[in-house]
């Protein structure tokens, strides 16, 4: 009865370590790349914002098709006070952290709720404009159910509260 008992044991050990390996491949096939990669091209070149790849998970203001394409936020105070409003703004959007700032470029990275993928958030600032060209676009996967999108149009509508 003993023998029995540890024999069953030992095969219900082995059916969790089955399991275990069994959603360690279904996790690795699905997110083949860590969502704390390293982030891809970033930045401003020609006065321009990098362009979205193909997938659905980024939305960008500068040569979009219509599936990537959101609005500039406008803006009517000064370029400093608007870019210091955007970086208050930023510090209340959840799981958001600044990463880079310079005089016309902010960079800041999101993290989803729940399994932590990041997100790129990008503000571009160009010298003769009034306006904030806006870049969102997630790291792995391919969709991201429009959070990209909303994000920057709630960052829009609080910047419009703010009365930039």
């Amino acid at each position: 009865m003993l023998g029995a008992i540890a024999m069953l044991k030992l095969k219900l050990k082995l059916k969790f370590i089955a399991l275990g390996i069994f959603l360690s491949l279904i996790v690795t096939l699905t997110f083949p790349t860590a969502a704390w990669a390293v982030a891809p091209s970033l930045g401003i070149s020609d006065s321009h914002l990098t362009a979205c790849p193909t997938s659905p998970n980024c939305v960008v203001s500068q040569d979009a098709d219509s599936k990537h394409a959101i609005a500039p936020i406008t803006y009517h105070t000064d370029r400093d006070a608007a870019q210091k409003t955007l970086l208050k703004v930023l510090t209340v959007v959840p799981r958001t952290e600044v990463v880079e700032t310079t005089d016309d470029y902010i960079h800041a990275l999101s993290k989803s709720r729940i399994f932590g993928f990041i997100d790129d958030v990008e503000f571009y600032f160009p010298k003769n404009e009034s306006v904030i060209h806006l870049r969102s676009a997630a790291r792995t996967g391919d969709s991201d159910l429009g959070v990209n999108r909303r994000r920057l149009e709630q960052i829009r509508l609080a910047l419009q509260d703010l009365n930039i």
